[in-house]
């Protein structure tokens, strides 16, 4: 693992990338997921944001910094911007399925499937299905799900799987409500009555 130095995205003091948090404010260093970006203002994913990008000018290929800046940015709602940061922090990622996940996300830019042009549809089913096989996890069964529902199922289009199985899957990997919940809160999609 190659040591990055960088400053502190908060209080601005120096820290290593590998560090978890600063030890002078606290603050977490990377945020690897949407949950750990879940509490942070605009004002301070600005910051992060802002940190992360003057990191990248010396470091442009290192994944962790990429999926972080690519968080902050889906998290402002800056779709066009976070895709590109994903796809870098996916580049021979075999083991981390949340960059390919993330960037399914990013594609839908916080709209329904159902209006979202069919070459992102397409991309966002290969995204999802690579983080599955890294990772099978019931979020992603579902986000497939939600897709194969609100895009095919409601233009009377056949797919295989369809919504009825992936939600199955959802359920044999023990999604609940909540994490149905989280996840249109995360997507600003409505919640359709899927399980």
């Amino acid at each position: 693992m190659e040591v990055i130095s960088l400053l502190c995205p908060n209080c601005g003091a120096p820290v290593a990338a590998k560090d978890k948090e600063c030890e002078h404010c606290g603050s977490p260093i990377i945020i690897t997921s949407m949950k750990s970006a879940a509490s942070l203002s605009t004002l301070q994913l600005n910051k992060y944001a802002n940190s992360y990008r003057k990191t990248l000018e010396n470091n442009p290929d290192n994944r962790d910094i990429n999926l972080s800046i690519g968080i902050c940015y889906l998290k402002l709602k800056l779709y066009d911007k976070a895709l590109p940061a994903f796809e870098k922090a996916m580049e021979d990622n075999f083991e981390n399925p949340e960059p390919f996940y993330l960037a399914a996300m990013a594609l839908l830019k916080g709209k329904k499937p159902f209006v979202t042009p069919r070459a992102d549809i397409d991309k966002m089913i290969e995204y999802l299905n690579a983080a599955i096989m890294i990772d099978p996890q019931a979020i992603f069964y579902y986000f497939l799900a939600y897709i194969k529902y609100d895009y095919f199922e409601r233009k009377y289009l056949n797919t295989k799987p369809n919504y009825h199985e992936l939600i199955e899957e959802a359920l044999a990997h023990q999604i609940s409500p909540y994490d149905v919940d989280e996840f249109h809160a995360q997507t600003e999609t409505p919640s359709p009555q899927l399980i």
